[in-house]
């Protein structure tokens, strides 16, 4: 039997490098995107993946990257990110901009030029990361929760066009979960970050990628549609029990 070849965007950190590297000890040839291909180049070597640079967010880089995989069997959507917490009175039309640009069109132009070889594969999986955000809404929100209901749409709506075809979809759902995000969304702000895990033991990256993997490595006639991971002290994006 050959190989299989997963293919992983946002892959240079949290869980997209956490996902690579279980997908890998699954024994999937990983290839690696992101736009800091310094830290991918090192983690590819480490998995005898293939590491290329990859902007969800332009038309260019992803016609570029997708010419350069010859096949793929997974597509794990895990590319994305929030920017900020304004509320809707004070929304930054640029940050949104970015989270839309990121979250849903990048997921789309990714998934989108990749169908051709998931379908071509005879087993095609398409795993997207949204968020509980995706689900629900929280004051401050708006923006990230806006985007990730977008995704979670058009990943549902996939699902329903491609019945009958050989392609799986997976919406995988998780809540707190301790990586780059925070840090990224409050703009480097490392206290600020901090204080949204404070008294709280989160998910981390490494907990959602096994979850990932194991969707991954179900049989072909199991659909595993919505899979939804949260610390057990969160109830959701907006209650959480504080020690």
């Amino acid at each position: 039997m050959s190989t299989r070849t997963a293919v992983i965007t946002g892959a240079s950190a949290g869980i997209g490098a956490a996902t690579a590297r279980a997908l890998a000890n699954a024994g999937f040839h990983v290839v690696l995107g992101a736009r800091r291909l310094e830290k991918l180049q090192p983690l590819a070597e480490e998995l005898s993946g293939t590491a290329y640079r990859l902007d969800v967010t332009d038309a260019d880089s992803v016609a570029s990257f997708v010419d350069r995989i010859p096949e793929c069997h997974v597509l794990v959507n895990n590319a994305g990110g929030a920017r900020g917490l304004d509320r809707v009175e004070h929304a930054d039309e640029e940050r949104w901009r970015w989270m839309w640009e990121t979250n849903v069109l990048g997921t789309l132009r990714i998934t989108k030029a990749l169908l051709p070889k998931l379908l071509a594969s005879g087993d095609g999986h398409v795993i997207t990361v949204t968020s509980i955000a995706g689900h629900e809404v929280y004051d401050g929100g708006a923006g990230y929760t806006s985007a990730k209901h977008a995704q979670s749409a058009l990943h549902r709506t996939l699902r329903s066009e491609h019945l009958g075809d050989p392609l799986r979809l997976t919406e995988i759902i998780p809540g707190m979960v301790e990586t780059e995000f925070s840090i990224n969304r409050f703009d480097g702000d490392t206290e600020r970050a901090a204080k949204v895990y404070e008294g709280v033991t989160p998910l981390t990256a490494e907990d959602v990628a096994e979850v990932i993997a194991f969707a991954a490595t179900r049989p072909p006639h199991v659909n595993l549609d919505q899979i939804v991971l949260k610390p057990r002290a969160q109830y959701s994006g907006s209650r959480v029990h504080r020690e």
